[in-house]
């Protein structure tokens, strides 16, 4: 009788571990985007609203053009025909038209600092590049 309390206290303990690190996975995952994919469309118009001061006019046009670059984005590596070259080239043309139509809608102050958040967000992407990279010794 104590090997079956046993051994249902550790399927218990067990269970439980699986289902608290899949729950952690899975907020993991919520949270970041993960991996290469970057923030979500909605994390991009609250960081842009906060730090742009975008107006109520404006937030409808921003969030469309992100919408349409993500969307563009997704099938663009989701197409897993085009070289990695190729892919990287058409990945700067998306961006350049995602900015050009930004800066038809923001303010010329507010695209000012929009470039900075870019520079910003590029620098602390390569910083994260070079933690993640193992080191050569």
């Amino acid at each position: 009788m104590k090997i079956n309390k046993i051994s249902v206290m550790t399927g218990l303990a067990l269970g439980g571990l699986v289902a608290f690190s899949n729950m952690a996975t899975a907020q993991d995952q919520k949270q970041g985007g993960g991996g290469r994919k970057g923030p979500s469309v909605e994390q991009r118009m609250e960081r842009m609203t906060e730090k742009l001061k975008l107006t109520d006019e404006q937030k409808p046009k921003v969030k469309a053009v992100l919408e349409e670059s993500q969307k563009k984005r997704q099938e663009l590596f989701s197409d897993s025909s085009v070289p990695r070259e190729d892919r990287r080239e058409k990945m700067k043309g998306i961006m350049d038209n995602e900015d050009k139509k930004l800066k038809g809608i923001l303010t010329p102050d507010q695209y000012t600092e929009y470039e900075k958040m870019k520079q910003q967000m590029a620098t602390e992407r390569k910083g994260k590049k070079s933690a993640d990279e193992p080191k050569k010794e």
